[in-house]
């Protein structure tokens, strides 16, 4: 065993020394097939490398004709070489002529040859070629060697990662490395982006390949296990799993990877014949990707990702990476690509460099996606396999309007959508144009059009918008993006910031809304909630712990002191919960009063109508405030019974359904009954047609991104009120089942000119 051990140590090393010497890409590939013939006493030794247009190109070769290379070339499926690229699994076969997909290239002269080992040279589990060794006596191959092999391949798909090979590609050739790719999925906030890909996760390069003492690596990788393992039952314990941005079942899963001796035993065999742990762990990750790729079973298909996110984990752990400095190495026009992310998260990026964000998994009612909708880029969503297919500084354009994405594109694409980008500019000045005209309908029928806001950068963009005021102002995202509570001091400031923007038009502070998919870093839920979206959060949270609510309220009222202070209350689900608010209110007004403080003018109290219950108590929740919010985003899901975080769920239900539109009619209506003024601040109102429809319910007050807000304008001033609110009330008197609203409010839109 030892002897057999020592060959390809002796080969890995010979490899590490070929990488170091300062030799053409054509000339390093022959010495490297070269070495390995040798090593493995193979009389013949080749690499045929993956192009763009899916055909093999035999690009070295020692032992088959020498005047093929460059020439010799296979499809994807084609011959044993072309069923390795598209199965990304080897053949080792002692007698290759009678395997039934066995096909002849008489230019190589390789019909002498009977025992065939051929390995896919895989990278993040995407096949980028295939290394072969042959020989005329019939034989099959130890798993030493076909470790070695393996371990070879991952040298040589780093030469074609990194570029090396693309000087030997002839004119007009790609290798499939750069080719062109689109995904399509869906649009969860349009624009159009043009820039460069910025991984949120980006795969750790591993440089150092090769070892020099193999027990001191077994003990690094040991180590950093054991740090990976306690890591995940830390986060599992503690509850800090919505944090993250992952799901439990997603820790479980990264739990029962990081203690499946089977992985382990893997990594170690690795280390043992050679490897650096880092290598090890990318080498084992690749090859379960390339498994798991072609596995039938959905299930564990879509495993395919945590064992990624675990692999990486696990490459930081080794590599010791802190947090990346963002600011510093971000360009000018990143398009962040991730599988999913936290809103917290996007909040890091600085601001001014983002151009669009594309995500494998989420919906269009995640928090991340409207903190970007509030960012104004455009968002893609539901692209799987974009992470494994792009790299760092990729081109990449992302259409937010019709819901793809174009990686690497073709320059006459870049054109076209840089086209586009110059039409939709000069639309975005046509609706700056609109800041200045009334927000009303053609009849003259005034709307308030408010814009969402939760940070002091989004401030800028209430007068620029032309925003009849903020209609919600998020407080938890100042929470969110600090590192502890902040304390009352930068509450207040932050506040009066908030007040002296709108310069007298109103504003709308929504109280810590928390919990949920909404934890902070540094304030702990103990409790193992299995639903945290029905579990203790919002108002819930803070009347349970009021020393929260009591600091924010006490901030509030000395930001607001002589102005009008309005305050809603999230997530009411029994009007006695508005009552128990008060009490803390009041009292924090009794105190400040006592010590002489400037307090508002008037103080408003509102309440938002997110969850169904309320339904049934419209009434009374009318009498019991002073306004109203629709929360449409918690209240639509709650209505369906549809988490809007479940990508199976993402597209199941139209907001725009004849059920949800009664429900939301309802609510209007109610507040018109009372003389309670009614606002929907949900992502409802951000698009021209769904804010056509609230319109035609009854709603005159809308809040929603500042970037959505020109087009909303350009719709209602345009639109024939009267008619559409007649249209609306037959349509809802009618039998609803199976009916497209939204096909139907497109036409009416299209008969009467109404642009959306």
């Amino acid at each position: 065993m030892r002897d057999q051990a020592a060959g390809p140590r002796v080969l890995l090393r010979r490899l590490r020394e070929l990488m170091a010497e300062p030799l053409e890409p054509q000339e390093r590939l022959d010495r490297i097939v070269r070495e390995i013939a040798a090593n493995m006493v193979a009389e013949v030794c080749s690499l045929y490398v993956l192009r763009a247009d899916s055909v093999l190109e035999l690009y070295a070769t020692e032992g088959l004709n020498p005047g093929s290379v460059h020439l010799a070339q296979l499809r994807l499926g084609q011959g044993l070489v072309g069923t390795i690229a598209a199965s990304a699994r080897p053949l080792n076969l002692s007698d290759a002529q009678r395997h039934p997909a066995f096909a002849y290239l008489p230019e190589t002269g390789e019909e002498i040859y009977h025992s065939f080992l051929g390995v896919p040279v895989l990278r993040a589990g995407r096949t980028l070629g295939v290394l072969v060794v042959q020989n005329r006596t019939m034989r099959t191959y130890r798993e030493d060697e076909v470790e070695a092999m393996e371990t070879t391949a991952m040298v040589i798909a780093e030469m074609i990662a990194t570029g090396d090979l693309s000087r030997l590609t002839r004119p007009g050739l790609d290798l499939d490395l750069r080719r062109p790719v689109s995904f399509s999925g869906m649009s969860f906030n349009e624009g159009v982006g043009l820039g460069h890909v910025v991984l949120h996760e980006p795969r750790i390069v591993v440089t150092d390949l090769f070892n020099e003492d193999s027990e001191q690596e077994l003990r690094r990788l040991g180590s950093a296990l054991g740090s990976l393992r306690l890591s995940i039952d830390d986060m599992l314990s503690r509850r800090d799993v919505a944090f993250e941005g992952e799901h439990r079942a997603v820790l479980e899963a990264y739990r029962m990877f990081a203690n499946d001796r089977g992985w382990v035993r893997r990594l170690e065999e690795a280390v043992s014949n050679g490897l650096t742990a880092e290598a090890a762990v990318e080498k084992v990750q690749s090859d379960m990707r390339a498994r798991m790729l072609h596995m039938s079973d959905p299930y564990m298909r879509e495993r395919m990702s945590d064992f990624d996110d675990l692999a990486n984990r696990l490459l930081r752990q080794l590599m010791g990476h802190g947090p990346e400095a963002l600011a510093s190495t971000l360009p000018k026009d990143a398009i962040i690509v991730a599988r999913s992310m936290g809103a917290a998260e996007l909040l890091d990026y600085p601001r001014d460099r983002l151009r669009g964000l594309v995500l494998e998994d989420g919906a269009v009612t995640s928090h991340v996606v409207i903190v970007a909708r509030a960012m104004g880029i455009p968002v893609a969503g539901q692209m799987k396999g974009a992470v494994s297919m792009a790299e760092n500084g990729d081109a990449i354009i992302v259409d937010g309007e019709e819901g793809r994405i174009h990686l690497r594109p073709q320059p006459d694409v870049e054109a076209a959508y840089a086209e586009k980008v110059r039409f939709r500019a000069r639309r975005q000045e046509l609706y700056r144009e609109l800041r200045s005209k009334p927000s009303q309908t053609a009849e003259g029928v005034h709307v308030d059009l408010l814009m969402n806001a939760g940070l002091a950068v989004d401030l800028p963009q209430l007068s620029e918008s032309g925003a009849a005021g903020i209609g919600l102002f998020r407080t938890e995202l100042q929470f969110m993006v600090a590192a502890t509570f902040p304390r009352a001091e930068a509450q207040e400031r932050l506040y009066r910031d908030v007040m002296d923007a709108a310069r007298g038009k109103p504003v709308t502070f929504r109280t810590i809304d928390i919990g949920g998919d909404k934890v902070l870093p540094y304030f702990k839920n103990t409790s193992n909630e299995e639903n945290p979206a029905l579990g203790w959060r919002a108002i819930r949270l803070t009347l349970d712990r009021p020393a929260l609510l009591r600091t924010q309220v006490r901030a509030l009222l000395k930001a607001a002191g002589g102005r009008e202070l309005r305050l809603m209350l999230p997530m009411i689900t029994e009007i006695g919960e508005i009552f128990q608010a008060r009490e803390i209110i009041d009292r924090e007004v009794r105190h400040l009063s006592r010590f002489a403080h400037d307090l508002p003018t008037s103080l408003r109290i509102g309440a938002m109508v997110e969850v169904p219950s309320l339904l049934w108590q419209l009434d009374e929740l009318m009498r019991a405030v002073d306004f109203v919010s629709v929360g449409s985003n918690d209240l639509f899901q709650f209505v369906m019974a549809a988490d809007r975080g479940n990508t199976l769920l993402a597209d199941r239900f139209d907001p725009l359904s004849v059920p949800f539109l009664r429900v939301l009619k309802q609510i209007v209506d109610a507040g018109r009954a009372s003389g309670t003024p009614v606002t929907l601040c949900g992502e409802l109102a951000g698009r021209p047609i769904s804010a056509m429809a609230l319109l035609g319910l009854g709603y005159r007050s809308i809040s929603m991104s500042p970037a959505s807000i020109g087009p909303v304008k350009a719709m209602l001033t345009e639109l024939p009120l009267e008619r559409l609110e007649a249209f609306l009330a037959d349509a809802l008197s009618r039998p609803g089942a199976g009916r497209d609203m939204r096909a139907e409010l497109a036409a009416f839109a299209g008969e009467h000119g109404v642009p959306l």
